[in-house]
């Protein structure tokens, strides 16, 4: 907040008329190039230019990373402009004047001594150390670290998803990071083109002078009566301080551009960063300190210097030697204060106490599976996970933590609830665990195992026998989506655990938005708990909750009768009959199902005292119940074995006794209400548990 005001405070400053002003410098560097510049003007105006190309390349020194000068190939592309148009302004002066300012007779005259072959090969020399050296150089730099910034792009974006979905950041700090990436590549890839500017400004300098040479003795000699000789003292000398006066801010802005496209992002600044590494270690001093006392004593060398800088190079090692060893004391001393008896103070445990809602242990030859710089997408496969749960059941499942844990074998890995193992299971990496789906008597050669989600026959087997194992009838998956599945199906079983009063009060807001009255009216009659609990019961039988709205009102139509869990269960299922009708109708459109024969049903209700809005309890004897549960669980064997979802058909007023009832031996039977069906849709019943 602090550095948004302070660029408010600034855009309400000096900076107000900033965007302004560019337009009107951009205007006026264009019509350098047309309109003729007084001498005087033409001083200030290259004196401005060499203090702009100084001060960007000071500022460049200060930055801790590229993006604090984000605007740097927009300023590169300016500044070659402005030195371009004023070349044509002292082109111009040279030519019909013979005299263009003091600032270019100054550089002519004192610069080189009046001697314009010196001043000739001085240029020269600038134009080769900015075109070969710097200039090429930052030019190849600048075009690695685009390629390499988009290369990374991906990865960047793999680690801010897995961040985000770990927990470790929030919404807001994910989209910050990712424009940043974005920022970054759009950065590199404007300096891979801007370093062309430079270049090209190098070339454009070299040919500058040599038609202003040659446009000069023309002048001279055919219009002016000069002989060649004069002509050349005059134009030469003028033309080559015009050259040195426009390259040394050009070299000075290469040599920016060389350090923005090789500086890392660091802490500190440019010249802190330098002298850091430079004298990390103390031994390149004192061995430096040595050959330059060696070269001292040569004869014919002079001795002062390389002797005093030798003193200086020998006295900063010592230096470092000593503080090293300070440096080194301190932990021990400090250990050695702490080591002293000190008055017990109150231990903070609560940070202790916070129970993640699911956990992912895994030992560490799993690590890869997660980590995105090994290759892993584990986490981008649970990104999916969490979405597909939200779509399919309207569950915002929290953030999965996922941390490695010695204790385990190296393959093994370990599912947490609220900090209970519920789940664990073992992979192979780069193995591929081949399923028995389909029955297949056969065996491969591998690993025999267990598929951890569905409990189903397996084996670990090699790459090169995957397409044989597809052959025969096996289904193969890779490790990481023999673990996401697990995830999913464990999500899918314990999602009603996962839900808290918290999340339930999310989705309560996010209805809030759009359907008020409904929000308002449902809070009015019963509390967040209620509202967690009924949720929780249709999460447990796998019926979405999407469909917020139309559960809210359900609850507040009812909720005026009894505030029971259970009867209010019953009557948001039968409001969500179209979607509990989607959920377990077939391909043909028709519903297949078991259904329960009236002899049963009587035989429950009878053993039924009270009823869902006042409270319940069931009264039957242990053997009916158990003579219940086997008639029910060989025909939902029957149907499992058909391939179809054992799905057992009830009267209402029994359906919830009977869930519970079976709800502890078998898990995987869908028992359904007739009025829970919606009008129109066929009944295919198979049978009937007599």
């Amino acid at each position: 907040m602090g550095a948004v005001r302070e660029r408010t405070s600034k855009e309400r400053g000096i900076f107000r008329f900033a965007d302004i002003t560019m337009a009107i410098l951009v205007v006026m560097i264009i019509g350098m190039m047309i309109i003729p510049m007084p001498t005087k003007l033409l001083d200030v105006l290259l004196s401005l230019n060499i203090t702009f190309a100084v001060v960007t390349l000071l500022s460049t020194f200060y930055v801790k990373e590229a993006l604090e000068i984000a605007a740097f190939p927009t300023i590169l592309l300016l500044a070659t402009l402005y030195r371009l148009a004023l070349n044509v302004s002292t082109t111009r002066l040279i030519l019909l004047k013979g005299y263009a300012g003091e600032v270019i007779t100054a550089f002519g005259n004192f610069v080189v001594g009046g001697n314009y072959v010196v001043g000739a090969v001085v240029f020269l020399i600038l134009v080769v150390i900015q075109f070969i050296v710097i200039t090429k150089g930052a030019e190849r730099v600048a075009e690695v670290a685009a390629r390499f910034t988009l290369d990374a792009m991906p990865g960047k974006q793999m680690a801010i998803d897995a961040d985000l979905n770990s927990g470790l950041i929030d919404e807001s700090e994910a989209r910050l990071r990712r424009t940043r990436i974005q920022r970054e590549a759009d950065f590199y890839g404007a300096m891979d083109g801007a370093s062309k500017f430079v270049k090209g400004d190098a070339i454009a300098g070299l040919i500058i002078t040599v038609i202003n040479i040659i446009g000069g003795l023309t002048i001279g000699v055919f219009q002016r009566g000069l002989t060649a000789g004069q002509a050349l003292q005059v134009y030469a000398l003028l033309t080559v301080g015009d050259g040195l006066v426009a390259q040394i801010p050009a070299l000075v802005f290469s040599t920016a551009t060389g350090v923005i496209v090789t500086r890392a992002a660091s802490e500190t600044s440019l010249g802190i960063d330098v002298i850091n590494s430079l004298t990390s270690n103390h031994r390149p001093l004192l061995i430096g300190a040595g050959l330059l006392f060696m070269l001292a004593i040569v004869p014919g060398l002079p001795f002062l210097p390389f002797a005093v800088i030798g003193s200086l190079l020998g006295f900063l090692g010592y230096r470092m030697i000593r503080e090293k060893k300070i440096a080194a004391e301190m932990p021990k001393e400090e250990a050695r204060r702490e080591a002293r008896p000190q008055q017990a103070g109150p231990e903070n445990v609560l940070p202790l106490m916070t129970v993640e809602p699911m956990e992912l242990e895994i030992g560490y030859a799993l690590i890869p599976l997660v980590d995105p710089s090994q290759g892993g997408d584990m986490l981008e496969r649970i990104s999916t996970i969490r979405r597909q749960m939200a779509l399919e059941s309207g569950l915002i499942v929290p953030p999965i933590r996922i941390r490695d844990n010695i204790q385990l074998k190296p393959t093994e890995y370990v599912i947490k609830v609220r900090g209970v193992e519920v789940s664990r299971g073992e992979l192979i990496p780069d193995h591929y665990l081949a399923i028995n789906t389909s029955g297949v008597e056969e065996a491969l050669v591998g690993i025999p195992t267990t598929d951890p989600a569905f409990g189903l026959k397996a084996f670990w087997i090699s790459p090169e026998i995957r397409d044989k194992a597809e052959e025969m009838g096996f289904t193969v998956v890779d490790a990481p989506s023999v673990l996401a599945t697990h995830l999913s199906e464990i999500i899918k079983k314990y999602g009603a655990d996962l839900l808290s009063r918290q999340d339930v009060q999310k989705l309560i807001d996010t209805v809030k938005e759009g359907h008020p009255a409904a929000v308002e009216e449902l809070l009015s009659v019963l509390s967040l708990g209620d509202i967690q609990k009924v949720l929780q019961n249709l999460l447990r039988e796998s019926i979405p909750i999407r469909d917020l709205v139309t559960i809210f009102e359900a609850l507040a139509d009812n909720g005026r009768i009894s505030r029971s869990v259970d009867f209010l269960t019953e009557r948001v299922r039968e409001a969500l009959s179209r979607h509990i009708t989607h959920r377990f109708k077939g391909e043909d459109g028709q519903i297949t199902a078991m259904t329960l024969s009236p002899i049963w049903e009587q035989k429950i209700r009878e053993a039924l005292k009270g009823d869902l809005s006042q409270g319940w309890q069931l009264q039957m004897d242990p053997k009916s119940l158990n003579s219940l549960l086997s008639q029910v669980s060989r025909a939902m064997e029957k149907m499992a074995m058909e391939g179809r979802m054992p799905v057992l058909l009830v009267h209402p007023d029994v359906r919830f006794i009977v869930r519970k009832i079976i709800e502890g031996k078998l898990t995987n039977v869908h028992v359904l209400a007739y009025s829970e069906i919606e009008p129109g849709t066929k009944v295919r019943s198979l049978g009937t548990v007599e």
